[in-house]
């Protein structure tokens, strides 16, 4: 392995290193500081949109032109990827665990190939359906399916948890089609500004007292927006140059292993062997569908 390779594979480590962050700090904002889940969702989009935004006018001004039907897809593509996920996402956050919403996360490869299959008619081969068997199967494992009583309590949470993971699948989904057209910081700018728009309309005054209340909010925000929100995409997009894109997506799977090493360590959480076999499960069948057919 040469110096470049092995640089392009640390910059995926550490991008998989920041967005497993994503789970204590939002914790952090809503446990220790007392905001809502939505609120966080769009300080967290909007503060970010607006570094990002300001980066690109300096730097990178030609690359935020875009055509009126990329302004459109940007705006569904910020609802869903960013307005919709950033809330579902810290949602399940709040209302399971750390560890039980990033296990739910990774349910979206498993979102990607039964989309792929019902709106392009891709082939579901042994290899995708033995993935998706894994996966889900896994899901109903973390969820306690196994114990009735305990899923009944979480039913919400893990309601939210699968659906951050189909509105992350949709969100790589767009990715795949605006990328061929627009650097992945145009678009990551575009659909940070229109998600935090569309989450502007759901926030009300109060939401915002513990950014006065409690200033060591501000050091969690800072941390959410240039660690896991813009950082991460940094390190990520780095390391792609000189690390195959199947490679780094399998190699980003260590994300969960990470939050849940964090959320054990500082948090307490802790799941039962079946949820860490389920877990287990989920993160081998997103590695499965990473792997190309041979």
């Amino acid at each position: 392995m040469n110096q470049s390779s092995l640089r392009g594979y640390l910059f995926v480590i550490v991008a998989a290193m920041l967005w497993s962050m994503i789970g204590l700090l939002v914790r952090a904002l809503h446990d220790g500081s007392g905001l809502p889940a939505l609120t966080i969702a769009f300080l967290r989009a909007g503060v970010a949109a607006i570094i990002s935004l300001g980066a690109m006018m300096l730097t990178r001004r030609d690359q935020l032109r875009a055509t009126r039907r990329g302004l459109g897809i940007f705006v569904v593509y910020g609802m869903i990827g960013i307005g919709a996920f950033y809330w579902l996402y810290a949602q399940a956050i709040i209302q399971t665990t750390v560890t039980m919403a990033v296990v739910l996360l990774y349910t979206a490869p498993a979102f990607v190939a039964l989309i792929a299959w019902r709106v392009w008619g891709e082939a579901l081969d042994a290899r995708k359906l033995g993935a998706l068997a894994l996966a889900f199967g896994g899901c109903a494992l973390v969820a306690r399916a196994y114990d009735p009583a305990q899923l009944s309590l979480n039913v919400v949470g893990i309601a939210f948890g699968l659906g951050a993971g189909l509105t992350y699948a949709l969100f790589t989904i767009f990715s795949k089609a605006i990328v061929k057209q627009y650097s992945p910081w145009t678009a990551l700018t575009y659909q940070l500004l229109f998600g935090a728009l569309f989450l502007a309309l759901f926030q009300t005054g109060d939401a915002f007292a513990p950014l006065i209340q409690h200033p060591q909010t501000w050091l969690y925000l800072l941390a959410l927006v240039f660690g896991p929100t813009l950082g991460a995409i940094w390190f990520f997009t780095a390391g792609l140059r000189s690390v195959p894109a199947s490679n780094a997506s399998i190699l980003a799977t260590i994300e969960p292993v990470l939050a849940s090493v964090l959320a054990f360590v500082i948090l307490g959480e802790r799941l039962e062997w079946l949820q860490l076999l389920g877990g287990g499960m989920v993160i081998g069948g997103a590695v499965w569908l990473n792997f190309k057919a041979q």
